[in-house]
């Protein structure tokens, strides 16, 4: 804007200090003329020189600053413009007669007139002459300072440099101003920009009051950057979870490794044993001994129905993880099916001589699966009788709370370490593994009711005391 009003005053003053004098001078030779012909029409009508033309005259030479002589030719002055004819009468000579060429130039020259050009060094000025012959014969000489145009120009110069100088300043303002006005937008979409480049879009573009083109691509870059951290989001959780399902693959990999060694490890003892076993009767059949070869075939089916019950376990849980295993919900009274194994188990804690109490406070009607729910109560109490020590006793108890009832099985002896606990839900963990083995358990007993409790929706864990140790699970009223 500033280069463009320095360009525009300059030009302007170019054009005023080279053009102006010369088209003011030509637009006066035209004047002079126009002047000439008029007078001469009078002439001829023979009008000039009648007084009622007086003020005609006098108008035509102050409208257009023309200085106006008439002469005879013997040199009497027959209608003059102002008092003193003498400056006007020698330069009227000097335009006729004068070969002076450096202060005398003829300008143009008609059928009855000539324009000169006239320089007078003694009083420092310049005219522009028309002397010429009217159809009466009188001598004319129509006369215009230079003067006053050089003036003029020269003001009109000195009004273009001030004005330009103002206007330059304006200018200078005005851009500031509507620099900023459009640059601040700018900046802000700048900033937004390089906020979105990190990722980082909580800076909002806000339009102005009067909407314009910038205000417009803010809202794009709004909704770019909308846009953009949606898609991020997106592929943020996308990323979370293929992360996820590659550990889970990982996991379930490591899974499948452990399941196949631990599998293979439990049967690969009774496996052993049935071979050995069923070797040494092959080798023995010729012997009469029948209590050596009924030793032997026990065995044989001791280890073939603990296979069996691994087998069977793995197969229930493998159902249950994989929700194959419809549970069917009734409602019954859950302290008939403990008192039912209790009773069921009665010779093994006989045996073991192990003190049972079942403590509760009349029926306890539930909603589960009667069979899964037997399952459940059967894994902990048989774990409870193999780990039983010390006092002897095992503690069945079915406690009310506000939404369901909370079934617990406590034995007395060693609490189990804490490490420990964490894994107990898993497949084939055993913390005793000599112990374990004793009594033929596989390590699959509390991963089933996990899976049962999970698919019930409920909730079942292990508690340390320090005589012994408690396992529960609840259920639903």
């Amino acid at each position: 804007m500033v280069l463009v009003a320095f360009g525009a005053i300059f030009l302007s003053f170019i054009l005023n200090s080279v053009f102006m004098l010369r088209f003011s001078v030509l637009r006066r030779e035209g004047i002079l003329e126009d002047a000439f012909d008029i007078l001469s029409e009078k002439a001829k009508n023979d009008v000039l020189y009648d007084d009622k033309y007086r003020d005609y005259f006098e108008a035509l030479c102050s409208n257009n600053n023309l200085q106006v002589l008439i002469v005879t030719p013997s040199g009497s002055v027959m209608m003059s413009s102002q008092g003193s004819n003498r400056l006007m009468m020698a330069q009227l000579y000097s335009a006729m007669l004068s070969r002076d060429k450096d202060n005398r130039e003829i300008v143009r020259t008609g059928t009855d007139y000539s324009i000169i050009r006239l320089r007078n060094p003694e009083i420092e000025s310049e005219f522009l002459v028309l002397w010429g012959t009217l159809p009466d014969s009188n001598l004319i000489i129509i006369r215009s300072g230079l003067g006053s145009l050089r003036a003029s120009a020269n003001f009109t110069s000195r009004v273009l440099l001030i004005a330009g100088i103002i206007s330059i300043a304006l200018a200078i303002v005005a851009s500031l101003f509507f620099s900023k006005y459009i640059t601040d937008p700018v900046r802000k979409l700048t900033k937004i920009s390089k906020q979105m480049a990190s990722l980082d879009f909580n800076a909002k573009y806000e339009p102005g009051k009067k909407p314009n083109e910038i205000d417009e691509l803010g809202e794009c870059m709004n909704e770019l950057s909308r846009t953009l951290e949606e898609t991020i989001l997106q592929l943020k959780q996308a990323n979370s979870d293929l992360m996820q399902d590659l550990k889970a693959r990982e996991e379930n990999e490591k899974m499948r490794r452990e399941f196949s060694s631990s599998v293979s490890h439990e049967l690969k003892t009774p496996l052993a044993l049935i071979m050995g076993y069923a070797e040494g009767l092959s080798d023995a059949v010729a012997f009469d001994n029948a209590e050596d070869r009924k030793f032997y075939c026990d065995v044989i089916i001791d280890e073939a129905n603990k296979m069996n019950r691994i087998v069977k376990e793995l197969l229930d849980l493998s159902h249950l993880e994989y929700g194959e295993q419809i549970m069917n919900l009734e409602r019954f009274d859950v302290t008939e099916v403990i008192d039912g194994v209790i009773r069921s188990n009665g010779i093994m804690t006989d045996k073991a001589g192990i003190t049972v109490s079942f403590i509760h406070n009349g029926p306890a009607f539930v909603w589960s699966d009667p069979f899964f729910t037997e399952q459940v109560i059967t894994n902990y109490f048989s774990n409870a009788i193999h780990y039983c020590e010390k006092e002897k006793k095992i503690e069945v108890k079915v406690t009310e709370r506000e939404k369901d009832y909370r079934i617990s099985v406590f034995n007395s002896g060693n609490p189990i370490p804490e490490e420990s606990i964490p894994h107990l839900w898993e497949k084939f963990y055993k913390v005793d593994k000599a112990r374990t083995r004793e009594y033929g358990g596989s390590g699959i007993g509390l991963s089933v009711v996990k899976a049962i409790m999970d698919d019930l929706h409920k909730e079942c864990g292990v508690i340390n005391h320090e005589n012994g140790v408690e396992f529960y699970f609840d259920l639903d009223k």
